[in-house]
């Protein structure tokens, strides 16, 4: 066996997510009730994929570097932006602005045997992430600090709702839970390509959660959801207890690399 196989089956639950062993009916199994999940709910949940023992390792290794994280506390609306706009109105959604808040862990700052590198860059977990979400292929992030983060929740710290930029899905990771708050909102199929739905932005905006659910997050759990499309948040962390979040990113063709000015707001890094 070799020497990178045998340290996966030391991070992940290969007995039940056999990753390993993609032309087993288990495997394909797996994949089929998850592309259902994530075509019906917009996320797809995989508990218990990270072994937890090397899971509490791995927090306890995050917990240890947070001096050296990026600290981001501002407001921004509910498209990642942070200036208004003169020309809409007050209480149109590009107008009303939230307060996220959180400390941000950029591959940079992983140690070279961290296992988060090791599951990421491990060709089975790329292939399994595409067959689920219908991609022939992913890749690697080639950006020096995007690849593999760690989205770190203080107390009082959480993510207004918002969307995600332009990525197809979002993968993550629950390396750490808090002690209370800190849940995962989601209102599925917010907007479409074809429509912005601004009234029902607004409306959710405004407080109206009828079409919100609450996704599971517990420790260890793999989550895929669909972002760009669908709102969602953090609410505030209660405790001491740090969440932390590992947040993967592939991408569909081979060396992508990161914006400098998105580089330079999320990972404070400068002269890129």
């Amino acid at each position: 066996m070799d020497k990178q196989k045998l340290n996966i089956e030391q991070i992940i639950d290969l007995s039940r997510y056999p990753l390993d062993r993609s032309d087993s009916a288990d495997y394909q199994s797996l994949v089929a009730s998850k592309q259902k999940d994530l075509e019906q709910q917009q996320y797809c949940g995989m508990p218990g994929f990270l072994i937890d023992a090397r899971r509490q390792e791995i927090a306890a290794a995050v917990e240890n570097r947070q001096e050296h994280t990026n600290r981001a506390d501002n407001q921004r609306n509910i498209y990642l932006e942070q200036k208004p706009s003169d020309s809409l109105p007050d209480d149109h959604p590009k107008n009303v602005f939230s307060r996220g808040c959180y400390n941000m862990m950029g591959t940079h700052l992983l140690q070279q045997d961290s296992p988060l590198r090791d599951l990421y860059y491990w060709q089975p977990m790329q292939q399994f992430i595409a067959d689920i979400v219908g991609e022939p292929h992913l890749y690697p992030n080639a950006d020096p600090y995007q690849p593999v983060n760690v989205l770190c929740h203080g107390e009082g710290d959480r993510s207004a709702w918002h969307f995600d930029s332009s990525n197809a899905f979002t993968l993550t990771l629950m390396l750490q839970a808090p002690e209370s708050g800190g849940q995962f909102h989601m209102a599925p199929n917010t907007r479409s390509d074809s429509d912005p739905n601004y009234a029902g932005i607004k409306n959710l905006l405004q407080g109206d959660e009828s079409k919100v659910v609450q996704v599971s997050r517990s420790e260890g759990e793999l989550v895929i959801f669909r972002g760009c499309n669908s709102a969602h948040r953090v609410t505030p962390v209660v405790g001491s207890r740090r969440r932390m979040m590992c947040v993967m990113v592939y991408e569909t063709e081979p060396d992508v690399l990161g914006d400098p000015v998105v580089n330079e707001t999320v990972y404070g890094i400068k002269n890129l």
